[in-house]
């Protein structure tokens, strides 16, 4: 199996998939080769596994212009609507709603209180954007992931757990 390897000054090992589908090695400068070939069959399964999951990634996220700019276009027309009705409903308002061009992160929230939502999102389940608006407001009362935040999206988000595993899952 072809691998790469970037040896630097750090003390553990890490594996990586990059976008080219090729698992990288990040290495200590003093670990021999051998060790670190067995590092990568020891860790076969999840290469087989990680590569699968960044093709999937890369199917998502490497489109035309084309096709961003509708992306664009639906979410700019869905996700603000979206964000008034579950805003009223929990009584939490944001500053501001924004949408990006985000590949790695579908939504967000700032100090501010004002909210990043990823055009991506557009390729999910309707309620699985609607989860993604319901944890960005949910970090209005609480900027963080305490137990509280999650008992707050679970009022209004009862299944939320299995829209998480979708977005983790592609």
């Amino acid at each position: 199996m072809e691998y790469q390897v970037i040896k630097s000054n750090r003390k553990t090992l890490s594996l990586s998939i990059n976008d080219e589908l090729i698992p990288v090695i990040k290495a200590p400068y003093f670990l021999s080769d051998n060790v670190i070939y067995n590092f990568v069959e020891e860790n076969q399964k999840w290469i087989v596994n990680a590569v699968e999951k960044k093709k999937k990634y890369l199917q998502r996220v490497n489109i035309s212009d084309d096709e961003m700019s509708e992306l664009i276009s639906e979410a700019k027309r869905i996700i603000p609507d979206k964000v008034k009705y579950f805003s009223n409903l929990m009584d939490l308002y944001p500053t501001g709603v924004k949408i990006t061009k985000a590949k790695k992160r579908f939504g967000s929230c700032n100090g501010k209180n004002s909210l990043c939502f990823s055009c991506f999102l557009m390729k999910y389940p309707d309620k699985v954007i609607d989860y993604v608006v319901v944890h960005e407001l949910a970090h209005i009362k609480h900027h963080n992931h305490s137990a509280e935040f999650y008992e707050l999206i679970r009022k209004y988000i009862p299944d939320y757990k299995e829209y998480e595993k979708i977005l983790k899952n592609e």
